[in-house]
């Protein structure tokens, strides 16, 4: 997409998975791209691959669930790069068991991270979108903040919270030419996933009219498309890239 090129990202929990591919894909386009997750060692590593094969990335190490800190770190991409065009929120977390055993650590960590993490990097970043009125927000949500899904009530409500925020920035912030967008995968291939018990990848491939399990470089062209000049004319939209799996 050669409208991306020369434009600046914020990635959240780019150190791994689909966080990982969106930073190595949106780079691939020509987008300088600050990599932002918890984990400094793996951002650096991404950042010299990326840097590397002649692109441009910054590793910044910050907790989203600290605002404070989600604003030294947006303000810090911002100066790097002379402002920002797009954020995308891919950070989040599980911690998955039954709501009857859920400690209340489990369920505020998820919404914590997943929710409020993305909300305060998206209200860091649109400060200077808002000046130059332009600029891309991409929420990477999931199917199970649309279905629901046993066993991730916390995680569920937190998706689902995405969704809410998702579509109310995009009617506060269309007037100053901000679109906000969410896209949310249904099973991908990550590390995430690759240790679920073998039933419960039979269940979810046999509900999948697809067939087979996404990619993150699936997800990773989605946020690409949305991010781009492309999309001028979408925005507060839910786009699922999930095989059929909500449908």
């Amino acid at each position: 997409m050669r409208s991306l090129n020369g434009k600046s990202a914020l990635v959240t929990g780019a150190s791994r998975g689909i966080g990982r591919e969106i930073a190595l894909a949106l780079a691939g386009h020509g987008v300088k791209v600050a990599l932002a997750a918890r984990t400094k060692e793996r951002l650096e590593e991404l950042a010299d691959q990326i840097n590397g094969a002649d692109g441009t990335a910054l590793p910044l190490a910050v907790d989203a669930r600290d605002s404070a800190a989600v604003n030294e770190t947006a303000a810090a991409a911002a100066e790097a790069f002379d402002g920002l065009d797009i954020l995308v929120n891919n950070a989040g977390v599980t911690r998955d068991t039954l709501m009857i055993r859920m400690k209340d650590g489990d369920w505020s960590g998820p919404l914590e991270t997943n929710l409020s993490g993305a909300f305060y990097f998206a209200r860091a970043a649109a400060r200077g979108m808002m000046r130059q009125r332009s600029g891309r927000i991409v929420n990477i949500t999931s199917v199970v903040g649309v279905s629901g899904n046993a066993g991730q009530a916390n995680y569920a409500a937190s998706k689902a919270g995405l969704i809410g925020l998702t579509k109310s920035l995009a009617k506060e912030l269309g007037p100053r030419g901000i679109t906000v967008n969410a896209v949310a995968p249904g099973f991908i291939e990550t590390d995430m996933t690759a240790g679920l018990p073998d039933e419960i990848r039979e269940k979810v491939l046999g509900a999948t009219p697809l067939g087979c399990f996404g990619d993150p470089s699936d997800v990773a062209s989605a946020v690409c498309f949305l991010a781009s000049d492309e999309a001028r004319y979408i925005t507060g939209h839910v786009l699922h890239v999930d095989g059929g799996l909500a449908m």
